[in-house]
């Protein structure tokens, strides 16, 4: 048995049309059909019913479509593995990391991390903070860094860092030095309030807020790298953890305003595992050694 045979069954059941078939593996239709008749005389059974130019599986080609895809599955990973192993890499970890997080840590640590582990190789899946704790259970990943802890039962979920909450506008061009200080209530009630950019805090910051301040606008934006467009353009004012905006501060185009009569929260950020194997522990305690 060939493994082309199994690619060629397993596209002709998904098409269930061996002209189309061929079309997407680019062989012939005769070569489709020889591909299937040696795979039906090596199993011993009839794999399709040919209805006109449709082709549908029968019972027992249903049974094996099955067992072919993971066939196929397990010879792939292989070839993954092997090529990982010949250009170098002895170790290999998926990690499903939320947006906001990404934005932030992500690339210098990683970078700096595989810069001293040119063994290790890592995938990166980017996923929002409550996807990630079901890719881990389900094994996708490896890790999640996720902004929401876990509370599924058979699965760690470790707190790896606090940051800390800022309110943030818009630069006027103001001198910090001569300009009269900023007042928070005026920045609230004068301008869109842009909240549910992160998945944890909002629900209640947003109650306390409108409880202090009755007559602020509220606008929902799910990303915080539009937030800070928004921000930057002058549509409105945000509460954000400190790292996603550092560069900003640095660059004067956004300025963090002093609050004195809210209590603001801090963002956390979670890995979360389901085995805790030795290349995974070493990478989380690599990262934890950064502080935002």
């Amino acid at each position: 048995m060939e493994f082309s045979w199994l690619t060629t069954f397993i596209t002709a059941a998904e098409l269930g049309n061996f002209r189309k078939s061929a079309e997407q593996l680019y062989i012939s239709q005769p070569s489709v059909s020889v591909h299937i008749k040696l795979l039906e005389k090596e199993l011993g059974v009839e794999l399709f019913l040919r209805e006109g130019k449709r082709v549908k599986l029968t019972e027992e080609g249903r049974k094996f479509l099955l067992h072919a895809r993971r066939v196929i599955t397990a010879y792939e990973k292989g070839l993954e593995d092997l090529n990982a192993y010949t250009q170098g890499y002895s170790t290999k970890f998926s990690i499903a990391i939320s947006p906001l997080i990404a934005d932030t840590i992500l690339p210098y640590v990683l970078k700096t991390y595989l810069d001293q582990h040119p063994e290790v190789e890592i995938e990166v899946k980017i996923l929002e903070s409550d996807k990630i704790e079901d890719a881990v259970w389900k094994e996708e990943v490896d890790i999640g860094l996720s902004c929401l802890p876990s509370h599924h039962e058979q699965l760690v979920s470790e707190l790896l860092y606090k940051d800390r909450v800022i309110f943030v506008a818009p630069h006027d061009g103001r001198d910090e030095e001569t300009a009269p200080p900023y007042d928070e209530e005026e920045i609230l009630t004068s301008s869109y309030l842009l909240t549910h950019n992160h998945p944890a805090y909002w629900d209640s910051l947003s109650t306390v807020i409108k409880r202090k301040y009755p007559s602020v606008r509220m606008m929902k934006v799910s990303q915080v790298h539009i937030t800070k467009r928004f921000i930057a353009e002058g549509l409105g004012v945000s509460f954000l953890p400190i790292s996603t905006v550092r560069r900003e501060l640095l660059e004067g185009r956004l300025v963090e305003i002093p609050c004195q009569h809210i209590a603001l929260p801090d963002a956390s950020t979670y890995a979360i595992m389901k085995y805790e194997h030795t290349n995974q522990q070493e990478f989380l305690r690599y990262l934890s050694t950064f502080r935002i």
